[in-house]
């Protein structure tokens, strides 16, 4: 199997594929949280990102905790992340790396805490410079990550002191790069909000409540993220993404309105944005049943957990729904199923789009085109536009006697066209200029030796660097030398494996068109 998926994304990433042109920039990212890519072996960490782009994901994230005293990534989590970050670019996938304290029993309560996480996460971004998104805490309304939740009299204070922690780390995390996408919240869906339960929790109504009013009792002239991340899981499974709850404090993908409202609310009038500020569902999951065949390959399958399961048929209905759902909210960037795979302990979830032996399940197929059409801007026909996006209409030529890339931004932006050595990553040719609507930019191939290369288009809004978007295109070969010499021959291009027929098979590195004639 693996040997199988390996030489398909090799011969996916050679082939210059006759697509349509991607209409990147009106869709939004679909992807999954996947820790299973943390290998100290490149080869098994290669493997398991496969999985993830051949189901059409074309995003990871990843999750890395941190413990008191640690100010520098080092030791096996720097390998791990060397390994995962490798695998992604190869791959095409965009990585997402979530940092978060490694239980409840060590929050970062005080200046000095807080400092050397802000720390260690700006190492992260330092050591590896392909990582822009960080997604900071992790469900820091919920007592099993974040302790005390409440202090005396019952006043919230996981949300102000969480908002203590955003705050320094976004400023680390910019200290390194202006670009760095800055994700807070990763919320929990629901909570009690009583101080005397037996469990305390905060449900994310009021928590992003009293986030507001933390940021502005702080009156800092700076915002604290770029992105809000919140995990709308339903509970129990049967229930659709078109669930909602008008009247709790509950959060679904169907209550967008009410997040909305909330975020405007908490932050109107201040340095943060609130009801601009782009959403990511971080963690959206649906078990489903494991059938007879494969049941000896889990452990503890009547386990209360593992009975919350729905079919497969039903499984990649609900997940192309909730993509639908998430397509036509504006503010929402990006969707992030759990899992890739599902956890050989039944006592965990159950909720990829493969088995725990990493075959795919029958809900594969329509979840990969369906992640894909997001992706596109395919996916549904919407009222809005998003408003999350600022470059579209990518189109990437294939080379003739010269290279071409097509390209749009919605505002006033200043991009950098780069044609890369997909070996080495370095810049061969390039144009950077500023640029408001459709653009074409053209680049000779006169002083380009024969080789294997990549388009590189990033674009920001003028002057908001934090606005960075990329698109790279697949790698394609340039195989005739313009001195007279004799042709390379082309790449030769290996069967791909029998999987789910795909308009594009990686999402994200984008194929290259036809040259115009």
């Amino acid at each position: 199997m693996r040997v199988m998926i390996r030489t398909a994304l090799t011969a996916l990433a050679l082939t210059l594929l006759l697509a349509h042109p991607a209409a990147a920039g009106t869709g939004m990212f679909v992807g999954a949280a996947e820790d299973s890519a943390k290998q100290l072996d490149p080869m098994r960490a290669k493997s398991r990102m496969d999985l993830a782009a051949l189901a059409g994901l074309g995003t990871v994230r990843m999750t890395l905790t941190w413990s008191p005293g640690e100010q520098r990534v080092g030791g096996d989590d720097r390998v791990v992340l060397q390994n995962v970050s490798a695998a992604a670019q190869i791959d095409g996938v965009r990585l997402l790396v979530s940092v978060y304290p490694r239980d409840w029993r060590t929050t970062p309560l005080t200046s000095r805490a807080r400092g050397e996480f802000a720390e260690y996460t700006a190492s992260v971004a330092r050591a590896f410079p392909a990582i822009t998104d960080f997604v900071i805490g992790n469900e820091p309304n919920l007592n099993l990550f974040w302790k005390p939740q409440f202090g005396l009299g019952g006043v919230d204070v996981a949300a102000s002191r969480y908002e203590l922690l955003l705050a320094r780390t976004y400023d680390a995390l910019k200290s390194v790069s202006a670009d760095i996408n800055v994700i807070g919240g990763a919320l929990a869906p629901r909570g009690q909000d009583k101080a005397n339960a037996l469990r305390q929790t905060h449900s994310p109504t009021t928590f992003i409540k009293d986030l507001g009013a933390a940021y502005r009792k702080s009156k800092r002239h700076r915002p604290i993220m770029d992105m809000f991340a919140i995990h709308p899981y339903l509970i129990p499974s049967k229930l659709p993404p078109t669930f909602a709850h008008p009247n709790t404090t509950t959060i679904g993908i169907a209550d967008y309105p009410k997040l909305v409202r909330l975020l405007t609310n908490a932050f109107r009038g201040t340095a943060q944005r609130g009801e601009t500020l782009p959403i990511v569902y971080d963690e959206f999951g649906y078990q489903s049943v494991i059938p007879v065949k494969k049941k000896s390959r889990y452990t503890h399958l009547g386990s209360p957990t593992a009975k919350d399961a729905i079919s497969e048929a039903l499984q990649a209905s609900y997940y192309r729904q909730a993509f639908e759902l998430a397509a036509c909210q504006p503010t929402v960037a990006g969707l992030l199923v759990f899992h890739v795979t599902d956890e050989r302990d039944a006592r965990a979830w159950q909720s990829g789009l493969y088995y725990s032996d990493n075959t795919p399940k029958s809900s594969m197929a329509t979840v990969r085109e369906a992640a894909l059409d997001a992706q596109g801007g395919r996916l549904g026909h919407c009222r809005k536009a998003k408003t999350t996006t600022n470059l579209s209409r990518v189109v990437f030529h294939q080379p003739a006697t010269e290279l071409a890339v097509d390209f749009a931004c919605v505002t006033v932006s200043s991009y950098d066209v780069q044609v890369i050595d997909s070996e080495t990553g370095e810049k061969v040719a390039g144009e950077q200029a500023k640029i408001v609507g459709k653009h074409t930019v053209t680049l000779p191939t006169d002083n380009l030796p024969p080789g294997t290369y990549q388009y590189v288009v990033r674009a920001l809004k003028s002057g908001k660097p934090g606005t960075a978007e990329t698109r790279t295109s697949r790698p394609f070969p340039l195989i005739a030398p313009v001195d007279g010499s004799e042709p390379l021959d082309p790449p030769k291009v290996s069967r791909a494996p029998r999987l789910p027929a795909a308009r594009t098979p990686l999402p994200t590195l984008m194929p290259t068109v036809p040259a115009a004639t």
